[in-house]
């Protein structure tokens, strides 16, 4: 857009924005690190790809056993107050991560550990998702999540390539530190926040009266002829075509690059997410928002299968870039889509069962990457979660024709339920493609 640049500032200038986001990235890279260092730990300590799927279950199942509560608890208390307790055991986790890394590799403790981190991670989510948007007015918001995504992907670039030289040292105690700094300084920025009044403001308005039950985030998410395909797609591509936890296993076996190269590969999802999110900044709206996310999360699934079919560090390294860039158009129409589509009252619900899927992706994914390379291979196993995911998005595209028809996302207005007449749009949804 001519005036992109005017409006990226407008944006971040807009007040605690930018204070926001930084102490947003901060925890972001804390956790990439985070992430590194556990799978490699793991794998490194054990030798055991089922040792490796299991970090991912444990990781997954307080996501989907606290879902309900989780966003209930953010409704009411508010998202700062839930943010600030869920990032201090953060902390915690990964401090005792840090004291049992140099010892005799303990799996209750190392997975009772991260089961606590993992419950932090389930209400830190649908909190920090739920202030995002009262930051700035809609209009505002599909480049305000370009800008929030931009900073995601920079610290995953960052984190990865930081993990890999600190766990070249021989240790991942120090990865595990890293984490738990991160962690106290987006915590720190909360409370700052808070005493300046923005949590307090920020509380009031996510304490608009709405419903008691637990369970109208599940029924407003499956309601939804717009927001339960997008989270459809994002779940099932990621769970069938995410490679994330064999990274550790190609890098040692596949591609011999060792813990720096993990890294570097760990990274290059995020790097093409960043060049990509910054081409979106200057890109007009999509007319065709639910065409380009089906033709992105398809993409998704192609270089998933070139990524499993790869020898060379370089080819293998420029595919999992591209598929990150096809993710990152993923995220903005999605999370734009939820900003739109979700009540004030009802964020913190509906942003908590989002985690589930986000989580039954990413985690659940990891899980079962592991089963499936135990039984396939570390190759077969990534071919069938490629040619799984173009089985989704053949099956979505087929079953939602409101996706296929959705106009622009500045078009998408509030549903005020999970029957509203018209999933939460104008015209454009139901009009003919």
């Amino acid at each position: 857009a001519p005036d992109g640049a005017f409006l990226m500032d407008r944006v971040l200038r807009a007040p605690h924005v930018l204070p926001f986001l930084s102490g947003r990235v901060a925890s972001v890279f804390g956790r990439q690190v985070f992430a590194v260092a556990v799978g490699w730990d793991v794998y490194e300590r054990t030798g055991s790809v089922f040792a490796l799927g299991l970090v991912g279950l444990v990781q997954v199942l307080p996501v989907v056993v606290l879902a309900i509560f989780s966003g209930h608890v953010v409704d009411r208390l508010g998202g700062p107050r839930v943010a600030v307790a869920s990032q201090v055991t953060m902390l915690a986790a990964a401090c005792g991560l840090a004291a049992v890394a140099t010892g005799a590799f303990s799996a209750p403790l190392v997975y009772g550990l991260l089961a606590l981190h993992a419950t932090a991670v389930s209400f830190n989510s649908p909190a920090v998702a739920s202030m995002l948007p009262r930051l700035v007015p809609p209009e505002d918001r599909p480049r305000l999540n370009t800008y929030s995504s931009s900073g995601f992907e920079a610290a995953s670039i960052a984190g990865p390539a930081v993990a890999g030289l600190l766990l070249a040292t021989g240790t991942a105690r120090f990865a595990y530190v890293l984490h738990a700094a991160c962690a106290a300084s987006f915590a720190l920025v909360l409370v700052g926040l808070a005493r300046k009044g923005v949590g307090e403001a920020l509380e009031r308005a996510a304490k608009v009266k709405s419903a008691a039950d637990l369970l109208v985030g599940v029924r407003f998410i499956f309601g939804s002829r717009l927001l339960l395909p997008a989270l459809s797609l994002d779940l099932f591509a990621v769970l069938l075509g995410g490679v994330t936890a064999l990274l550790p296993v190609f890098a040692k076996e596949v591609l011999h690059v060792g813990p720096t190269g993990l890294g570097l590969l760990r990274a290059a999802p995020a790097a093409g997410a960043l060049v990509t999110a910054m081409v979106l900044t200057r890109l007009a709206p999509w007319k065709r928002p639910g065409v380009v996310l089906l033709t992105a999360v398809a993409v998704f699934g192609v270089v998933t299968i070139g990524f499993g079919l790869s020898t060379n560090p370089w080819l293998s390294g420029a595919f999992l870039a591209v598929a990150g860039a096809a993710d990152m158009v993923s995220v903005v129409i999605r999370m734009t889509l939820e900003q739109q589509l979700v009540p004030d009252a009802l964020r913190g619900r509906v942003s908590a069962i989002h985690y589930v899927f986000i989580g039954l992706s990413n985690e659940l994914g990891e899980f079962e990457s592991g089963m499936t390379a135990a039984l396939l291979g570390p190759v077969g196993s990534v071919l069938l979660g490629g040619v799984g995911t173009l089985v989704v998005v053949a099956v979505i595209c087929g079953v939602s024709p409101a996706m296929r028809r959705l106009g622009p996302l500045a078009d998408i207005l509030p549903e005020t339920g999970p029957d509203s007449a018209n999933g939460g749009a104008r015209g454009p949804v139901g009009s003919p493609p």
